[in-house]
């Protein structure tokens, strides 16, 4: 994987539980870890819902091999957080290939 692609910063956060002095826990989105990512494919797509035409945005980012991280986690890039869909290794752990929905 060529350093010169990952020209894009993302930020992988987990949402956490947070206990407070009283006992009482808060949930909140803890940043993960902050990682260089390429931009393998963005696109929009309409779908018919029962709510009404809805838009997606979908991005694939691709990554060096990060350990830990889960569908349950998010992506922040460019001002927006991304729910994550699909996780693909690339070879024997060396990158990854996520998915994302905003």
């Amino acid at each position: 994987m060529r350093a010169g692609k990952l020209d894009k910063q993302i930020t992988i956060q987990r949402y956490t539980a947070i206990i407070d002095e009283g006992g009482g826990s808060t949930f909140t989105w803890n940043d993960l870890v902050t990682v260089r990512a390429q931009i393998i494919q963005q696109s929009t797509e309409e779908f018919l819902r029962a709510y009404g035409a809805t838009d997606d945005t979908i991005i694939i980012f691709r990554t060096r091999w990060i350990d830990d991280i889960d569908v349950k986690d998010r992506v922040l890039y460019n001002g927006g957080a991304f729910n994550i869909k699909e996780l693909k290794p690339i070879g024997r752990n060396r990158g990854l290939d996520i998915r994302a929905v905003a």
